[in-house]
């Protein structure tokens, strides 16, 4: 019986050569490989033996020629594969992206471009700068973010490094998309118009899209200003404008540098501080709570829910009841189920 791996006349399928790449991921060509080399040699060793598989190929120039008499002479190919046309630059072949920040967040780099700009008075989110950097220029952005309310931190190189692939100078700051309103003033514009206030603290909420959540929540439902803390809030940025549909450009943000300050100053000034807490006692709908007058809705983090020096202030404590298993709600629907049952009452 004829054995069909024997076949003296039937020419072997060419093999794809493998493709190498030097340390940056351009593809280049072995100098074993290299056609110069073997024009160069005249192809003196014919019976050299050529690798074959995956470090070469098989070409079809190799094998005996079959019903076509004598071959032309010509050129032997490359034993590599051609690389394919439409790639005919040195780019790399997996391009290094930049990072999400300078697709997302205005920034300035360098240290008197960032002193210049806090001179102007421009709204700043964080400044970072290099760790060990003593200069005049860093006290001065130092002294003046402190005044502001904008958080400075103390970074090493790498830090800078993966913020932003341009010339940072060993100075980052992040520009914020809005413009943040002082609460004293708000508050006193929201009596002397003859409103009720309505406000939103948010203690510690650090993912930027429930923050942005947040925000297009508590606009449809009639909170008149969002009140942060300066250390420890999510960034304000490009992902929080989108999530929140617009409303962070229509509803006033204020950053405040201590949040148990901000609530004595609102008790003082007649607000009501109701804290919604799974550490409550009494549920929302439930307890006999007048929300009709000035009001300030208290949300805590994520993680840990309001801390607990700020929950002993609260005038009211709340919780959303649940009957499921699992007993956690994301921070931004419990915000909704709260303001909801306020806006209901104020509407009814």
């Amino acid at each position: 019986m004829e054995n069909r791996t024997e076949r003296p006349n039937r020419p072997q399928r060419p093999v794809a050569g493998r493709r190498f790449y030097d340390a940056e991921n351009r593809p280049v060509t072995p100098k074993q490989f290299r056609p110069e080399r073997d024009a160069a040699e005249g192809f003196a060793n014919e019976g050299r033996a050529r690798p074959k598989g995956r470090g070469g190929s098989n070409n079809r120039d190799d094998q005996p020629s079959v019903g076509n008499g004598d071959r032309r002479s010509e050129a032997p190919r490359p034993p590599y594969r051609q690389e394919r046309p439409e790639r005919g630059d040195d780019r790399p072949r997996y391009e290094n992206r930049a990072p999400q920040q300078d697709r997302s967040i205005d920034m300035l780099f360098g240290l008197r471009p960032i002193l210049e700009a806090l001179n102007a008075g421009r709204t700043l989110e964080k400044i970072f700068l290099l760790r060990g950097t003593k200069n005049s220029l860093v006290g001065d952005i130092s002294t003046l973010a402190r005044a502001a309310g904008i958080q400075v931190q103390q970074v090493p190189v790498e830090k800078l490094d993966g913020l932003t692939r341009k010339n940072h100078q060993g100075a980052v700051a992040f520009v914020s998309p809005i413009d943040y309103a002082p609460l004293d003033s708000l508050l006193s514009s929201l009596f002397e118009a003859g409103k009720v206030p309505f406000l939103l603290l948010l203690d510690r909420i650090t993912d930027v899209r429930n923050f942005g959540a947040i925000a297009r929540t508590a606009e449809c439902l009639g909170v008149q200003a969002l009140v942060v803390p300066s250390h420890g809030a999510a960034q304000i940025n490009g992902d929080a404008l989108k999530t929140s549909a617009g409303a962070l450009n229509l509803l006033p943000v204020c950053r405040e540098a201590n949040l148990q300050d901000t609530i004595r100053f609102l008790q003082q000034s007649g607000v009501t501080v109701v804290a919604c807490s799974e550490k409550a006692d009494e549920a929302v709908g439930a307890a006999d709570v007048d929300f009709s007058g000035p009001v300030a809705v208290l949300m805590g983090s994520e993680e840990d829910g309001i801390a607990p020096e700020l929950l002993r202030l609260a005038d009211v404590r709340l919780k959303v009841p649940m009957t499921g298993q699992i007993q956690s709600l994301n921070v931004s629907v419990a915000a909704g189920i709260m303001l909801f049952e306020v806006a209901r009452q104020r509407v009814g």
